[in-house]
């Protein structure tokens, strides 16, 4: 048995074939991910019904697993219909708890189609597809290194 709080074997054989510097992307409930993974991509749907599972509820158990070296995430639009003045309240809960597992980076903010191109290279080892229906709650990582 496993004692961790990460217990997805899908998610789980993937981290375990990635290495530093590989990529996970942790994907909201409005991301194309069907046609926007990576080439070297294993894709875990936890899209369950709209809000089951969350985007912060993957961070959590992955946080726990793996360090973090970077991470980003898709920058809001100034104009438009989904245009936002502020930070979407979900990175303040990315940074929470990326905090909590020791990570002392801020968030990059990548623009949108620059965003879609960085999550879709070969070195994004792992795409998560969630139920997460707060907007802007797309979170690229970068997996950093187990010190000895």
């Amino acid at each position: 048995m496993l004692k961790g709080s990460l217990l997805h074997p899908g998610i789980l054989e993937a981290l375990g074939r990635a290495g530093h510097g590989s990529k996970v992307l942790i994907a909201d409930g409005n991301y194309p991910f069907a046609t926007r993974l990576g080439p070297r991509a294993s894709l875990v749907n936890l899209n369950l019904s709209p809000g089951i599972v969350s985007c912060t509820q993957v961070l959590e158990a992955l946080v726990s697993a793996v360090p973090i070296e970077a991470a980003a995430v898709m920058a809001t639009l100034k104009t438009g219909p989904y245009a936002m003045t502020d930070d979407p309240p979900i990175w303040a809960d990315f940074q929470q708890i990326l905090a909590g597992a020791g990570y002392e980076g801020q968030l990059e903010q990548i623009e949108r189609f620059a965003f879609y191109e960085a999550a879709g290279t070969e070195d994004v080892a792992l795409t998560i597809a969630t139920a997460e229906q707060r907007i802007y709650a797309n979170l690229l990582l970068t997996i950093g290194v187990v010190m000895p």
